[in-house]
């Protein structure tokens, strides 16, 4: 584990108090430790959390690694015989008929609220959750499909969705997978260009979508798309449209299933798909340019969710899921994917409806998981590092006993989870407050998308008496390839390869990285398996050389271009990217997403982009200040102004990057790779201003284009 020393929160009271207060928790523990360590298994936990997880097959330290349970063999599929996404949803249906599947609250009210500064927010109340059935949701499903192929949808020919997380975005997509039409997805925030782009080389004719996105996104492009012929709207009520191109039918999700539900279209044969066949053809945005339609078969998907299954511990009917993040994700449609393979149920949000303190809730009502209550969660780490800094904030705002109290029980908890153990006491007593932002009932967190610091993991470990899973995959190899174990509560690792998946460290020269490093194995990550995806959508040259291969046991691996480290238990750590190495003038390479991770623990960031040009001697960055830290900096040097004015104020940028100096020292950076300048953001990056991805990675390209003129003063010395 990471020393837990360094994350401690600072504790602030009397000496002597202190001490009585330590004496207390020691006797406290002494009493209650002989009956409670053989009831509550804290033995076996810690033995689980230090055991091997993973190793090499081949006995050569740069492997392929292997779970230890699946060390003779990948494992593929969750059921025999079930190898495709119809066959998975026709067995959940018959499995568990009756039991709740898809869950959407009813909207009571809308309304606007005008802020202090004069702009107006949506507000809405929401009711309770209103269920399907998983027989319901397989029928209106099965209905669905009869309908768009008898709007002409044909089987193998593709179909696009662009639409919001909900509940017809499952429906519509198992309706897909039923009849063989391979379903294109897009993001909601890529761009205009980028949308028409997947939409023309797919060369779909049907495209499902939302009334809001029709009007805000697809409207504008609708001309840029010349084979589409039909849009079907998702909402009950079609949008009254002018304008519309010549051509162009417009269909309401009720309408074709009506359709699909006429007795001679039910009784046309439907064509089953082959586990080899497409399933998606993901579009990812890439850090680079235009994106990549990733294709994934039906036996991809199978094999990823099997692995991922088996690191949520007794996964089962029971459990509920709140479904946010956006389906065109590859790590939020397998976590769907997972619950309904076990029968549990999902409920839909969105990330300005989550909580009671979210933007679109209105004070004093409640927030989707306050009525949910989930067991299950997807986060990325964005999300959880602002619950992170909200309750941080918090804290800081409690009255000088009450801070003392969550400090040391913080502190504590912190001790006995290293060694295992847990602490119901604290739990009840200090953390259920927290705990119950999210709810109160989450048994477990999946984290994935972009690293999460320790600081952050730790404190949803502590706070939200949850362990967090950490995964690491790619949209290439179906968003599987590793998942930490959930009784291991080691920091800034992503644990051990999934059954369905081994990896194996490729040596990078220019890098420095080799399998023969000591104290342990490092180099680029490369994952083989049955989840390892058929490569680019019409791109042979990158599916045939440097991505993706067939090894000479007809296996297919996928070069991810990460730099990874095998620990001696067989866990896997992110410590590095290819794409990102810089050589700077005398030689020296500085790889930036390393300055990026060391540096975003600090409370002052909230984003920061390391910058280097070859022909400098030093690094440069900009960062997106913390709004609440920044102005507290401010009044302390008594610097005014509005936020841009200060995020401007070069004494303030001094003090900025004395404290990212300090911070990149004591995360043990090389003196080349510290930071020499930096500049403040008044505006924060989000996917909408195209600076980062969907999954807030940052845009390299459009980061330099975006600030070249600072690029070049910082660099011209001025």
């Amino acid at each position: 584990t990471t020393s837990s020393s360094k994350m401690k929160l600072k504790e602030d009271m009397n000496p002597l108090l202190l001490q009585v207060f330590r004496s207390v928790v020691w006797v406290y523990s002494v009493i209650t430790f002989i009956p409670w360590y053989f009831f509550s298994g804290a033995g076996t936990n810690l033995e689980r959390a230090l055991r091997i997880k993973a190793r090499t097959v081949s006995g050569h330290p740069a492997g392929p690694y292997r779970a230890f349970n699946s060390r003779e063999k990948l494992v593929a599929w969750l059921h025999p015989g079930v190898d495709t996404l119809d066959k998975m949803f026709e067995y959940a249906a018959r499995r568990f008929p009756q039991r709740d599947c898809l869950g959407t609250r009813e909207v009571l009210s809308e309304e606007d609220e005008v802020q202090p500064n004069g702009k107006v927010f949506k507000k809405v109340i929401l009711g309770k959750y209103n269920w399907l059935s998983y027989e319901e949701a397989y029928h209106t499903a099965e209905c669905f499909g009869s309908g768009l192929a008898a709007l002409g949808q044909k089987p193998q020919c593709n179909i696009a969705i662009f639409c919001e997380t909900r509940a017809e975005w499952i429906v519509a997509a198992q309706a897909c997978f039923m009849y063989n039409f391979p379903l294109v997805t897009l993001y909601a925030t890529l761009g205009p260009t980028a949308i028409a782009h997947g939409l023309n080389e797919t060369e779909v004719t049907h495209i499902i979508t939302s009334k809001d996105l029709l009007q805000s996104r697809l409207k504008a492009i609708l001309c840029d798309v010349p084979r589409l012929q039909y849009v079907i709207v998702v909402d009950s009520k079609p949008p009254v449209l002018t304008d519309i191109p010549r051509g162009i039918m417009i269909y309401n999700m009720g309408t074709v299933k009506e359709l699909g539900s006429k007795p001679d279209n039910m009784a046309v044969d439907r064509r089953q798909p082959q586990s080899s066949d497409i399933a998606v053809i993901m579009y990812t945005s890439g850090s680079t340019g235009i994106p990549k339609g990733v294709m994934i078969s039906h036996g991809n998907i199978i094999a990823g969710i099997t692995g991922m299954a088996e690191r949520i511990p007794n996964l089962n009917e029971e459990d509920t899921y709140i479904g946010y993040l956006p389906l065109a994700h590859v790590l939020e449609l397998s976590a769907e994917l997972v619950c309904i393979s076990h029968g549990c149920r999902i409920g839909y949000s969105s990330p300005q409806t989550l909580a009671d303190q979210s933007t679109k809730i209105k004070k004093g009502s409640k927030g989707d998981t306050s009525v949910l209550k989930p067991t299950l969660m997807a986060a990325v780490p964005e999300i959880m590092d602002r619950i992170y800094k909200n309750v941080m904030t918090k804290v800081e705002e409690m009255s000088r006993f009450q801070k003392t109290l969550f400090v040391l029980a913080y502190n504590y908890k912190m001790e006995q989870i290293s060694k295992g153990y847990s602490t119901p006491l604290c739990d009840s007593l200090v953390f259920k407050r927290v705990r119950a932002l999210l709810g109160g009932n989450t048994r477990v967190l999946l984290s994935g998308g972009a690293p999460l610091s320790a600081a952050t993991q730790r404190f949803m470990n502590i706070c939200l008496c949850c362990p967090v899973g950490q995964g690491y995959g790619l949209t290439e190899t179906c968003g599987a390839g590793t998942i930490s174990e959930m009784w291991d509560y080691s920091t800034g690792r992503v644990g051990a390869p999934l059954v369905c998946s081994e990896i194996t460290l490729k040596d990078w020269e220019e890098g420095g990285y080799h399998s023969t490093d000591k104290p342990n194995p490092r180099g680029e990550i490369l994952i083989g398996g049955p989840n390892v995806t058929m490569g680019y959508y019409k791109n042979d040259a990158k599916n045939r050389d440097d991505d993706f291969f067939v090894d000479e046991k007809g296996q297919r691996w996928f070069c991810t271009g990460d730099i990874g480290e095998f620990d001696p238990d067989g866990c896997l750590k992110i410590i590095d990217r290819k794409k990102d190495l810089v050589k700077l003038q005398a030689g020296e390479y500085v790889s930036l997403g390393k300055v990026e991770a060391a540096l975003k623990n600090c409370s002052l960031i909230d984003n920061i982009c390391a910058y280097a040009n070859s022909d400098q001697s030093y690094v440069i960055s900009f960062v997106v200040p913390n709004h609440k830290q920044l102005m507290a900096m401010a009044e302390q040097m008594q610097v005014r102004g509005t936020w841009e004015e200060i995020c401007n104020n070069s004494q303030i940028e001094k003090e900025v990057l004395r404290i990212i100096t300090e911070a990149a020292i004591s995360a043990k950076l090389e003196r080349f790779e510290i930071p020499k300048k930096v500049r403040l953001s008044a505006e924060p990056w989000t996917p909408e201003t195209g600076l980062v991805t969907d999954a807030f990675k940052l845009k390299r390209k459009e980061l330099k284009t975006h600030y070249q003129e600072d690029i070049e003063r910082m660099y011209g010395g001025k």
